[in-house]
């Protein structure tokens, strides 16, 4: 089980759950290199995407065997736009969501 620490206390998933943040402008590919952010233009609906900062054990199925996470921290990935929940740890904002909202990993 993958853990991030923030300031004094660990975060860590439960079951098939990840924990992430949102990509910035930059990481996005909507900010250029001086500085200039590009407006967003496309349509809202979009499914957002997001890094992977930590990831919980995985789940168990009907006999009790541990079904492993297949994503893991530092994963680049698209979610669906309405399945996390918003929460905020030292300022920051994090979604929580379950590992079959996440519809693809970018390499």
């Amino acid at each position: 089980m993958k853990k991030q620490s923030t300031k004094g206390f660990d975060v860590v998933p439960l079951g098939d759950r990840v924990l992430l943040r949102s990509l910035s402008a930059e990481e996005l590919g909507s900010k250029t290199l001086s500085g200039i952010i590009i407006p967003e233009t496309v349509d809202r609906e979009k499914p957002e995407q997001g890094m992977i900062v930590a990831v919980g054990e995985g789940k168990y199925d009907d006999n009790g065997k541990l079904i492993p996470m297949r994503v893991r921290v530092g994963d680049r990935v698209v979610f669906s736009k309405y399945s996390p929940n918003e929460i905020k740890l030292d300022g920051k904002e994090y979604f929580i969501l379950d590992e079959s909202s996440i519809l693809a990993v970018i390499k």
